[in-house]
């Protein structure tokens, strides 16, 4: 079923052309330098179909939530998940909208300049100009006034985000955003759902942040609860 993500308006790119393709769970709003959808699509599926194909004859790989190990002659997309998840501790099926967000960015950056690809709250973003990518949470103390500037030298980006109080994902955590910035956008995905685990209450920021930034290729984290938030890395938050 189709959830409208009200937030989406906030994202649009006014130099970019924007457009929507969804296929199945995987929803993607997407700024480039022109309407390529048909490419984006294209990447999707066939990125599906290896998930899928490889999800019918190892059903664990989408149900545990522990780090999982493929055979060596497994897919590159499913040890990339595998791997990315692994760092952080949590189970590959962590990794996936990242993943797919990243996968369809790359295929559209020979025929576009710039790409922005955000699915469900998790972002592939390479840029030639500063642009602010938004904070989305119902937290009354922050609310939707937070927002991300990143700049050209910092992409290609990911900017993951996890929330044990919005959206589908499955969090054990009570954080409103865990966001986490890598140049692999899988791995900023499993790294913001491991440490949103790790957010029950305000006491748990600090332990929680100390321990997300000992992810290898972490480059930066935000952590919202309440009226606490924490900031490591290169973050570079603006109003």
């Amino acid at each position: 079923m189709y959830v409208e993500k009200n937030y989406r308006g906030s994202v649009k790119e006014e130099d970019l052309v924007n457009f929507t393709v969804r296929e199945k769970e995987t929803d993607l709003l997407i700024s480039a330098d022109k309407d390529l959808r048909r490419i984006a699509r294209q990447a999707i599926l066939d990125g599906r179909k290896i998930l899928e194909d490889y999800i019918k004859y190892h059903p664990d790989f989408s149900i545990t939530l522990a780090p999982y190990h493929p055979e060596p002659k497994a897919p590159a997309l499913i040890q990339e998940m595998a791997e990315a998840a692994g760092l952080a501790g949590v189970g590959p099926m962590a990794a996936v909208a990242g993943l797919f967000a990243q996968k369809a960015g790359e295929a559209l950056l020979p025929f576009s300049s710039q790409v922005l690809v955000e699915n469900g709250g998790d972002v592939f973003i390479t840029t030639k100009k500063k642009r602010r990518i938004g904070i989305y949470t119902e937290n009354g103390n922050f609310g939707d006034k937070l927002a991300l500037e990143v700049s050209p030298e910092d992409s290609p980006l990911g900017i993951c985000t996890s929330s044990g109080k919005l959206g589908h994902s499955l969090s054990f955590g009570k954080a409103d955003a865990v966001v986490v910035l890598s140049h692999q956008a899988s791995l900023a995905d499993a790294a913001a759902t491991a440490i949103g685990n790790r957010v029950k209450n305000i006491k748990d920021i600090s332990l929680a942040l100390a321990w997300g930034k000992t992810i290898s290729g972490i480059m930066g984290i935000l952590i919202m609860i309440d009226k606490k938030i924490a900031v490591w890395g290169r973050m570079n938050l603006v109003v």
